[in-house]
């Protein structure tokens, strides 16, 4: 097993991400371990939280509850990590004609190496036509990992208020991306 954003990975994207758990507050609780269909990864998450195939994409994996949302989009083998992410960045909760074609990036590209893995991070703001959840404003992060054999980006979408007002939310959001596995 190797942790997907263990060690020096993860201290290096949260440093230049600014998601980096509020180190006074206890770490949220991941008592689920789900293991992606390929097998390929596994990751942990809240009690409550519902992990489905994404309703837009079935080979997409999706978890959340509430207004949180992780996507997992597998890919066998190591993809282009620069074209996959960017592939990945379009993944968004509507179509392209029901969002503001300007989106605000909080920070875009952001490289990382870790051993075999390499990594892309970008997160940014969009704004669609329509409340998602009676919300039209929300931070979408993008993280893409290539190495080892595999290709994956995880996507998740939180609205901008509930990420800017709530140290749990990041902190909880943080703990599941940590919690990705490579098998």
């Amino acid at each position: 097993m190797r942790r997907l954003l263990g060690g020096s990975l993860i201290g290096v994207l949260a440093a230049a991400s600014g998601w980096a758990a509020d180190k006074r507050k206890e770490p949220p609780a991941l008592s689920r371990e789900h293991r992606h269909p390929s097998g390929a990864f596994t990751f942990r998450t809240p009690e409550d939280w519902a992990v489905q195939a994404a309703a837009s994409d079935p080979s997409a994996l999706q978890a959340g509850a509430g207004n949180l949302a992780v996507r997992f989009l597998y890919h066998p083998g190591e993809a282009g990590y620069d074209s996959l992410h960017v592939s990945c960045m379009l993944d968004r909760l509507a179509g392209p004609m029901a969002q503001e074609p300007e989106v605000k990036y909080e920070y875009e590209f952001v490289s990382s190496v870790s051993g075999h893995l390499r990594s892309l991070d970008s997160a940014f703001q969009i704004r669609y036509d329509a409340p998602i959840l009676g919300h039209r404003v929300w931070r979408q992060r993008t993280l893409t990992v290539v190495g080892s054999g595999h290709s994956v980006c995880i996507i998740s979408h939180v609205p901008a208020s509930v990420w800017k007002k709530s140290r749990e939310t990041r902190a909880l959001l943080d703990a599941v991306l940590a919690s990705v596995t490579f098998r």
